[in-house]
């Protein structure tokens, strides 16, 4: 056992009064005891064995009583095995949980402001010359140096509800690479401890560093996010009818009725509804809209869900172009069809060259590029189509059934496509088309039963091949392709067995293949994200731009501007934001005055989920290491430390037991009778 020790000495003193009191008989004390030394004589006049335990029982529990009281006082302690080295001195690190989560509020006010005050008593149960290192999920630069009790404090008061969010293996780690030297290493984790913080993997620590998590009570509220929009089409005309997929989701244990929606663009109403969302579970609805303008728009779509709002707003952001660029590359002996069909649309912008005559340079400002039966398709046409493919470019490849087999070989192959197994030329037709493909969505209002499909004449048939990947959409008998889709890289190859000569079959005149165009056409065009995430997404990805030597790209938002790093590579611009964006909402990319896009930010959705990991299942996380936990709703915090850091202090016991031997004196004083009825004595006056 150890004791603080001015109060041991204290108490040793306070034992010793006593005892000196009888046996010197201080005029001091004289009349305090006066009684008890009368009863004494008269004990040793009466030689009453009674009388004399009677008072030296009592005489026991008094001094015991006063002893106890001032051990109390003292404040003695069972040393602990983990008890760190004081002369080594301390650095502490605390993280301080700022996420949306710790917005909550319980009997004790708002979750952060609670654990501000944590933070707080933590501190205060370290000594002055402590060192103390603040950590918040904004992990700023600032809060890798050491600071004293008073700066740290200070510190503790500035910190607010942020958009960012961190795992718990993270923050560990970073508190552990604060630690240095041979210090003393304590580092506390104070949260609310969401189950998307904790995550489900196991949790690691150093062995030296003494870690405590303190918990704070949130309480499991009901919260429906709106999680995410996309289009059926990435393809955006003016003044036309669009549709918009949004997908809300439940975080509650009960069924929400009728949650309003509300659809809003370039601060329009453009539609309202509403949606039934089940417990644990997601709900999608379409909602339609029309009448949009040229040029990039900013889309809002909200809800009314109380008590949590962060998410309940998603913001996106799209462009609607004036046309979408297409290339076709044209063999000798090729028709106009190709030119005829994107001709009759104003929408699309067709440049038209000869396989003799291909500027590579510009492939990547087209979003699809038709191969219309070129006779002599070379690797270096197929290396930039690599390229053009490993930047998210889609390709049509119309054969031509005149070219040498292996000459297109050697091309498809380059383009980790099928080789060509043969040339039928005996007359085919299609015997199957896969309704289901996305392709062919809303191609047809009513499915007929005996549907005329095309006929080909005469036709590559290609080599299956397993490791490739391949969606099939028209097929011979027997499963032949006869025109298929293969994703290459990050692009797609839409592969026909023949070409659209009159000579190789009826498809370029078969009603068929005008929606088919248009359709390939539209899943073709280029679209960046409709929106980001704050602290995750820290790259902004444009289609090529090009800078002079004295130019410069902004970023530039409701009070916020910045210059980012900017990056060219495989044909695109990337820009890093890195963790500069702390706020949701819109974002123009510009060069100069000219606005290049507009990039929508949302709130992180992994604090939309209010359940909590209990004690169990967080030791559970850590296994076999020692960790300290603290309930902070149970117990108060800087005793848990003291009696951690410490030992087990034992000045409560020393109370009680102070209390029980008080007790015992009066019982002893009231009820222990040692004389006859029919005797007079002096009774001590206490």
């Amino acid at each position: 056992m150890n004791f603080l020790y001015p109060g041991f000495l204290f108490a040793l003193l306070a034992v010793l009064i006593p005892v000196l009191i009888h046996l010197f008989n201080f005029r001091k004390f004289k009349k305090v005891y006066f009684s008890n030394v009368a009863f004494l004589k008269e004990v040793q006049e009466q030689n009453s064995s009674k009388e004399k335990l009677k008072n030296l029982l009592i005489l026991a529990a008094r001094i015991l009583a006063i002893m106890f009281l001032v051990l109390a006082f003292s404040r003695p302690f069972l040393s602990s095995n983990t008890a760190a080295n004081k002369a080594n001195g301390n650095i502490v690190s605390i993280y301080l949980d700022n996420s949306y989560s710790m917005d909550a509020v319980n009997k004790e006010g708002s979750l952060l402001d609670e654990a501000k005050r944590r933070a707080k008593e933590i501190v205060k149960s370290y000594q002055i010359n402590d060192r103390f290192q603040i950590l918040t999920n904004d992990f700023e630069g600032q809060h890798q140096r050491l600071l004293n009790a008073e700066e740290f404090l200070q510190a503790v008061d500035e910190v607010k509800i942020s958009a960012a969010n961190k795992k718990l293996q993270q923050v560990i780690n970073r508190q552990q690479g604060i630690f240095t030297g041979g210090s003393n290493r304590f580092a506390y984790v104070i949260s609310d401890f969401q189950q998307n913080f904790v995550g489900k993997e196991p949790v690691k620590k150093e062995k030296q560093t003494q870690l405590a998590l303190v918990k704070l009570s949130g309480n499991e509220l009901p919260n429906i996010s709106v999680d995410s929009v996309w289009f059926l089409s990435p393809v955006h005309q003016a003044n036309t009818s669009e549709k918009i997929i949004v997908r809300l989701k439940n975080f509650g244990s009960e069924d929400a009725q009728n949650v309003p929606l509300k659809l809003s663009i370039n601060n329009q109403q453009k539609a309202v509804g509403s949606i039934n969302v089940k417990a644990g579970e997601t709900a999608i609805d379409t909602l339609s809209y029309s009448g949009l303008g040229l040029g990039w728009q900013r889309g809002i779509l909200s809800i009314k869900d109380f008590p949590l709002t962060f998410d309940d707003q998603l913001n996106f952001s799209f462009n609607v172009n004036a046309n979408q660029q297409i290339l076709s590359i044209n063999g000798d002996k090729t028709g106009k069809y190709v030119e005829a069909l994107f001709n009759a649309d104003s929408y699309f912008k067709l440049s038209s060259v000869s396989e003799n005559n291909i500027n590579y340079a510009s492939f990547a400002s087209y979003s699809l590029i038709v191969l219309n039966g070129i006779s002599q398709p070379s690797s270096g046409l197929a290396q930039e189509l690599r390229n053009y493919l490993n930047n998210g470019g889609s390709v049509v490849i119309f054969p031509s059934t005149e070219t040498d087999k292996t000459t297109y070989s050697s091309f498809l192959t380059a383009l980790k496509l099928p080789a060509v197994e043969n040339l039928v030329t005996e007359p085919g037709k299609v015997a199957q088309i896969e309704l289901k493909h996305p392709l062919f969505k809303d191609v047809f209002e009513v499915l007929p039963k005996n549907m005329d499909l095309p006929l080909a004449n005469r036709y590559f048939t290609y080599a299956e091949n397993n490791t490739i990947s391949k969606e099939n959409l028209l097929q011979f008998p027997a499963g032949k392709l006869y025109l298929a889709r293969y994703p290459v890289n990050s692009g797609q190859v839409f592969l026909a067995a023949t070409g659209l000569d009159e000579q190789d079959g009826n498809l370029a005149k078969h009603p068929l293949f005008v929606p088919l165009m248009y359709k390939i056409a539209f899943e073709s065009a280029k679209d960046q994200p409709l929106f980001y995430t704050i602290a995750k997404d820290n790259v902004i990805e444009l289609p090529a731009v090009k800078l002079g030597a004295n130019q410069s790209l902004k970023l530039i938002g409701d009070g916020f501007e910045v210059i980012p790093d900017v990056n060219h590579q495989n044909g695109k611009t990337l820009l890093y934001v890195a963790d500069q964006i702390q706020k949701a909402g819109f974002y123009s990319v510009k060069n100069g005055d000219a606005i290049l896009a507009v990039v929508a930010y949302n709130d992180n959705r992994t604090e939309s989920d209010m359940k909590y990991d209990s004690q169990a299942e967080l030791e559970e996380r850590f296994g076999a290491q020692k960790i300290h936990f603290i309930d902070a709703q149970k117990e108060n915090v800087s005793s848990a430390i003291a009696e951690e850091n410490n030992g087990t202090e034992l000045w409560k016991l020393c109370l009680i037991l102070s209390l029980v031997f008080i007790a015992t004196e009066i019982l002893l004083v009231r009820f222990y009778h040692t004389q006859n009825k029919n005797t007079k004595t002096h009774e001590p006056l206490n």
